[in-house]
């Protein structure tokens, strides 16, 4: 069966409490001080019959404008507004505000209802009123909508009204269950035996007894203990249904008004969202950049600060994108819907649509380039959004699952446009364990980048073979990441660009050619190493008395070494390499006769002080040619197998 929910609207005291009453015999004002005071001050909620069979939720709104946001929240997720107008009174101050929130909230169907005409006695009063509302309804979505005249002490024109709902009932088109499960809390409370209990109405999805949730921005996950639907029992949630939700293991005090229950990572908490906000005409002032505001989407109200992207002052009656930072962190999907107030004096003053529920902070300039990056996602089809979240998440890539809360498509939609993009290679799926994606420009964009950075290091340090890879990535001008980047680099050497070696890189045409003054460095620094034997000076002392510059003598040594022409046994100790291959010849040949070496047979094997000798036998063990074992060395296992 279809779930379709009608809200109420109105100002103060106008009887929408009493209409429901009289529609469906329940009295939406539960708290003592609501029945004492006589005035709505929290949702209320109800349901209904309606001829033919069909069951209508009611959500029941404060008109005290000091519980507007109640309104608002309560507003969330109905399909069809009854705007109720005392005929006594006709239009007054909530009558406009509630309406102007229902039309940012983008309710698309309703009536009027006309409440109290028992208290009218003239006939053509009951007339002037009704011409005084349809001509305050021109140009809203309630136009031309039907004005039914009801008492509901008396009970008149509540079966013409139920005739109405019924027609309007049939007109609401059903919602897909497609997607994740979410529920906007609107009440949430304990029972004895139970727990924690929250209500709200179902925005999308199925929800089935025993599925895990979670419980968002806290992201806390939990269990479905138990499901009701209009006070009954049920195994399943469809959208669109007033829901009651048994939570289990939960404590009260952790869930509030304004949070979301939904599928596990369906959503990502975030303390801002980018918008496109239309200011009303009514708006007491304009909205100036960087103003506090109070912003309201589902059933939460946080406290923001309004920062214009492309201006600094929004006129009233224009409309602008913009990027609402909040206290707090929101979950929202693209397309969601909010209501933006004043923060003091509080008035409604403009809404209208999250685009992007997850956008990096706007800055400077960067501003204008964001304004321009919205309109696409306000006007592009499905596809054009997905491939621009695609391309936005730049250098950091992103996963399908992200991809699916950004873009807000469904699932089935989404899985076959990305098979369809990776086939055409416009995305590039770079990390398919965590399913990562980029796009093809952000692809090209890094590799160049890459190369113009080898190739600015390979300048700098022509006689260095390559480039660490550690070093590589924190020298590119913003964060990669980190599979992206092996994959980046691994595509590049399979096009014979760069070349790998170990955890160095470099470009495929660096070449290393010595200088001549270079040449005379090398010669000198290798006749010294190569006769000092296993004895030789510390680098500083050599390098004293070597021509050219102190970064001359470092590039040469560094090239030495990845020449192999010189080993490095620890800082500023080095040994030429036939000195070091000849000693681990007879090292090897030592430990294969007699077992096992002490430290002064090893002294004595090198005709070397201590100060050779400990190093020496410490560079053995790292390079995997002998184990330690108490003051002893021993050949490892794998020599013993080559041998």
């Amino acid at each position: 069966m279809k779930q379709v929910i009608l809200g109420t609207a109105g100002h103060i005291d106008h009887g929408k409490t009493s209409l429901i009453r009289a529609l469906t015999g329940i009295d939406t004002d539960r708290l003592k001080e609501e029945k004492l005071r006589g005035i709505t001050i929290e949702l209320g909620f109800a349901h209904m019959d309606l001829p033919g069979g069909n069951r209508l939720g009611i959500v029941d709104v404060p008109g005290h404008e000091r519980f507007v946001k109640h309104m608002v929240a309560g507003a969330t997720g109905i399909d069809l507004v009854a705007l109720v107008i005392a005929a006594d009174e006709g239009v007054m101050p909530q009558t406009r505000e509630h309406m102007e929130i229902c039309q940012l909230l983008q309710v698309k169907k309703g009536l009027v209802v006309l409440t109290k005409t028992d208290l009218v006695d003239d006939p053509d009063w009951i007339e002037m009123v009704k011409e005084d509302v349809a001509e305050f309804l021109k140009g809203t979505f309630l136009e031309g909508s039907p004005i039914i005249p009801v008492s509901a002490v008396k009970g008149e024109g509540i079966d013409e009204l139920k005739k109405e709902l019924s027609r309007l009932y049939d007109s609401v088109e059903p919602r897909s269950t497609e997607g994740a499960f979410r529920l906007s809390v609107d009440r949430v409370f304990s029972m004895r035996g139970f727990g924690t209990v929250v209500t709200g109405t179902s925005m999308s999805g199925r929800l089935h007894l025993g599925d895990t949730v979670t419980i968002y921005p806290s992201e806390q996950k939990t269990k479905v203990r138990g499901l009701q639907v209009h006070n009954d029992e049920v195994q399943e949630v469809l959208p669109g249904q007033r829901t009651a939700i048994n939570l289990q293991g939960v404590e009260r005090t952790i869930i509030e008004r304004g949070n979301v229950i939904a599928t596990p990572g369906s959503l990502v908490p975030n303390p801002m969202v980018d918008v496109y906000l239309e200011l009303l005409s009514s708006s007491p002032r304009p909205l100036k950049n960087r103003a506090k505001v109070r912003f309201h989407t589902g059933t939460a109200e946080h406290i923001g600060t309004a920062v214009l992207l492309d201006r600094e002052e929004l006129l009233q009656g224009d409309s602008a994108f913009i990027q609402v930072r909040l206290d707090h962190p929101i979950t929202v999907l693209r397309g969601d819907r909010f209501v933006l107030r004043s923060y003091s004096p509080v008035q409604t003053i403009g809404g209208g649509t999250i685009l992007h529920p997850l956008p990096r902070k706007h800055k400077g300039q960067d501003k204008l380039a964001a304004a321009k990056a919205l309109q696409t996602i306000m006007d592009g089809d499905e596809s054009e959004i997905v491939v621009w979240h695609i391309l936005d998440s730049s250098w950091s890539g992103v996963s399908e699952e992200e991809l699916r809360v950004r873009a807000h498509v469904g699932p089935k939609f989404l899985e076959k446009n990305l098979q369809r993009f990776i086939s055409q290679k416009q995305i590039i799926l770079y990390d398919k364990e965590n399913r990562r994606l980029i796009h093809r420009q952000v692809l090209e964009e890094l590799q160049e980048t890459i190369l113009e950075t080898l190739a600015d290091y390979h300048g700098r340090f022509a006689l260095k073979t390559g480039m660490p890879k550690e070093e590589l990535s924190a020298q590119l001008p913003k964060p990669v990441d980190v599979k992206l980047y092996n994959f980046v680099l691994r595509q590049l050497a399979e096009q014979e660009q760069v070349v790998q070696e170990m955890e160095w890189v470099r470009l495929a045409t660096h070449k290393i050619d010595l200088t001549k003054d270079e040449e005379g460095i090398r010669q000198t620094i290798e006749k010294t190493f190569r006769e000092s034997g296993l004895q030789p000076p510390f680098f500083r002392d050599i390098a004293e008395n070597l021509p050219g510059t102190p970064r001359q003598h470092q590039d040469v040594l560094s090239w030495m070494l990845s020449q192999g022409i010189i080993v490095k046994v620890k800082e500023d100790l080095f040994f030429h390499a036939a000195a070091m291959n000849g000693l681990q010849q007879r090292l090897v040949a030592f430990l294969r006769e007699h077992g096992e070496i002490s430290t002064p047979q090893f002294k004595e094997m090198t005709q070397a002080s201590r100060k050779y000798t400990i190093p020496l036998l410490e560079y053995f063990d790292t390079q995997k040619v002998t184990i330690r074992i108490g003051d002893l060395r021993r050949l490892r296992e794998s020599k013993l197998t080559q041998a």
